[in-house]
């Protein structure tokens, strides 16, 4: 079982939260939607409930077609996601420096 992220112990473990996890951690790679599920561990009937919203609001974008699948990652280029991956290196500054003390 692995550990949970400093992002997931902060804004809680639903859906949306994991899958947002992912994609930061993994930000320069482009994945499936079946790859996306599998790795946040969200089902992928879940992931599909929510998945348009993120696509509308440009949190994700579509990098590629690899064969019949289309490729994601976060859209770093948005300014809400450039200041969400801020706050989770600041969080995981943060809780490092309460480990060092």
């Amino acid at each position: 079982m692995k550990s949970e992220t400093v992002f997931l112990e902060v804004f809680g473990n639903n859906p949306v939260i994991k899958v947002l996890d992912f994609l930061i951690t993994f930000q320069l790679f482009d994945y499936p939607l079946t790859e996306i599920a599998k790795n946040s561990e969200v089902s992928y009937s879940t992931l599909q409930t929510f998945w348009d919203k993120l696509e509308r609001n440009n949190i994700v974008i579509k990098t590629r077609k690899v064969g019949k699948s289309d490729l994601y990652k976060l859209n770093t280029d948005n300014p809400a996601i450039k200041q969400l991956i801020k706050l989770d290196w600041n969080l995981i500054k943060g809780s490092e420096e309460i480990v060092a003390l």
